[in-house]
């Protein structure tokens, strides 16, 4: 049977991954940092601490779902977020090469600088522009110099049975009549089921590499926060605003990509697998919550 270590597993992402392979024969073996029913303790930041944990386990496939994701708070938290997000990358990226596991790691859009004009491919240039998206982009590259067998997949926007924006929008809707949301930053917002269903595609094959992985089309903040609220059923305005006037409101905030949008190029020249238009998927997201 094959085993599957999760790293972050009560997170969005380690969530949707338990649900979507749960018709197959497959061991889960669940980590998150606490230790609860059905998940072991496993802190991605001490490699000797993860290699014990892959020796006594060994593995066919580590999922790294693990991050520090918190964008404003990594500003503040350098090291914190270096350790999680870097460091935790490199100590999986031994553990597998150590075992003879692959490893599938999950980056950002946020590796970019976020000034272009069209989608990104797998091959441009990165310039990360805040703490979170720096230490993503070192975890991308320990993995490159570590690991044998991986796939490191960047995804966007991600949301799933957690905290995420359209559970905020949703929970602003119920005492506001009319929230501000920032109009001139474009993304594609992407379901934590959409991005496990690629994962569960690429897994077993050997097209190992860097991917994109997001849901298909792109929106700005403000229309995605309209789509969640006209498929709720909410009367909720919203205001449009630029991120000059979010950051006024905010000073603390840490600069965000303007234009984020991935061109999931890998995926199509090497699978016949499509993620779902992020339309379809927050319409099943919405759904089912």
């Amino acid at each position: 049977m094959k085993k599957i270590l999760v790293t972050g597993c009560n997170g969005q992402l380690g969530r949707a991954i338990n649900k979507v392979y749960q018709q197959e024969e497959v061991e889960f073996i669940n980590t998150d940092v606490v230790e609860g029913e059905g998940i072991r303790a496993l802190d991605i930041t001490k490699v000797e601490e993860v290699l014990a944990l892959v020796r006594e386990t060994r593995p066919d496939v580590i999922i790294n779902c693990a991050a520090h994701t918190n964008v404003d708070k990594c500003e503040e938290q350098w090291d914190l977020a270096y350790q999680i997000n870097a460091i935790g990358a490199r100590n999986l990226s031994i553990g597998a090469a150590d075992v003879g596991a692959k490893l599938m790691h999950v980056s950002t859009d946020y590796v970019f600088a976020g000034d272009g004009s069209r989608p990104y491919t797998e091959f441009d240039d990165v310039a990360p522009n805040s703490a979170y998206g720096k230490t993503k982009l070192e975890g991308e590259r320990f993995v490159q110099q570590f690991a044998d067998k991986y796939f490191i997949i960047r995804t966007a926007w991600l949301y799933g049975d957690g905290k995420n924006f359209a559970k905020t929008m949703l929970r602003l809707a119920e005492t506001h009549d009319k929230v501000s949301v920032v109009s001139d930053q474009f993304g594609s917002p992407t379901s934590a089921m959409e991005l496990a269903r690629m994962i569960h595609v690429l897994e077993p094959t050997e097209n190992y590499g860097l991917y994109h992985g997001t849901c298909e089309g792109s929106c700005s903040w403000a229309v995605f926060a309209s789509e969640v609220f006209r498929l709720a059923g909410k009367d909720t305005e919203v205001e449009y605003i630029t991120t000059e006037e979010y950051q006024r409101r905010n000073p603390a905030s840490a600069k965000r990509p303007a234009y984020s949008v991935l061109d999931n190029y890998m995926l199509r020249l090497t699978s016949d697998y499509r993620m779902a238009d992020w339309k379809e998927a927050i319409a099943e997201y919405m759904k089912e919550m």
